[in-house]
């Protein structure tokens, strides 16, 4: 608190995603363009699933939170971004830097055990199916749901905490679009290395393990379907493809920024822009066009609309 007590700067500024104003126009237009479809693939899912009644069983119950973490998580940073490309100076006040800074990683991490914990949802689901009511029923996945949450909370708090205990007292130029942990720690007026390594150990450790084990499940999903029926490998595979992708294009990105804070790379800005921007686009396209069930329900809710 006495470290953040003297800090001498008031607002940061973002160098962003380019200084060439054709370029930002054309960012403007393409990430606008994303983001409303962001919003509006996530709020169909949404909508679907909860005025389905069929839909209500624990995997569509977590895809239905993962569609609200990605229309939190794209909001946290998008429209912060997409004001900068149309302003000469891209500026933000240190509070609602820290702000952004803690949803970020709160949303981001819910996104890490959220995915973690479907993929142990379809191993007892293809493994166990017989045990999957008792071990998956709804009331173990309200549970699930409140821990990714609450564990969510408590790694964002820990990372806002490294950051605001540092002394900033300029320069406050952040070579980003938003507030991200490694490019504000490095306008910090003192030595960061301990702050780097924790930072490792909690954002790098998280990412890194929940890949592992969610690597680890789906390889034993792949061993097990060599037991089932042709169908039932297809709709094994199809499921879980869908879900190793949505995994890979989350964990990818956030493994390889938050594993080495005290290293930039010029790439840095586009793996950050894929996994803010990007990728919650792309999970309500996985989701959707890869399951039938979920694009049968979806046409069954606009004709009961239509005909209502």
């Amino acid at each position: 608190m006495y470290a953040l007590n003297q800090t001498r700067v008031t607002e940061f500024v973002f160098l962003g995603l380019s200084d060439n104003w054709m370029l930002e126009i054309l960012f403007f237009t393409a990430f606008s363009v994303t983001y409303v479809l962001t919003l509006l693939g996530n709020i169909l899912i949404l909508v679907t699933i909860v005025f389905t009644p069929r839909l209500h069983t624990p995997m569509y119950f977590f895809l239905s939170n993962l569609s609200f973490i990605d229309i939190c998580h794209s909001s946290v940073t998008v429209p912060k971004m997409l004001e900068g490309l149309l302003l000469e100076k891209k500026t933000i006040s240190f509070d609602n830097c820290i702000a952004q800074l803690f949803f970020l990683h709160l949303f981001a991490c819910a996104e890490i055990f959220l995915l973690t914990i479907m993929a142990y949802d379809r191993y007892v689901a293809i493994c166990t199916p017989l045990h999957y009511p008792n071990v998956m029923n709804m009331r173990v996945c309200v549970q699930l749901v409140f821990a990714l949450w609450l564990g969510g909370t408590v790694h964002s708090l820990v990372q806002t905490f490294l950051t605001t205990r540092l002394p900033y007292c300029g320069p406050n130029i952040i070579d980003s679009y938003f507030c991200d942990i490694p490019p504000v720690i490095k306008l910090a007026c003192t030595d960061t290395y301990l702050t780097g390594m924790l930072i490792v150990s909690n954002s790098g450790t998280i990412s890194l393990t929940c890949f592992l084990a969610l690597i680890a499940s789906y390889m034993v999903i792949l061993v097990s379907l060599r037991k089932q029926s042709a169908e039932g490998r297809r709709k094994a595979l199809s499921t879980c493809s869908a879900h190793f992708m949505v995994v890979a294009l989350f964990f990818g990105p956030c493994i390889f920024i938050y594993t080495r804070p005290d290293t930039s790379f010029s790439i840095d800005k586009v793996v950050s822009v894929f996994y803010t921007v990007v990728t919650p686009l792309l999970n309500p396209l996985i989701y959707t066009l890869r399951n039938e069930e979920v694009k049968c329900a979806m046409k069954q809710l606009r004709r009961r609309q239509v005909f209502s």
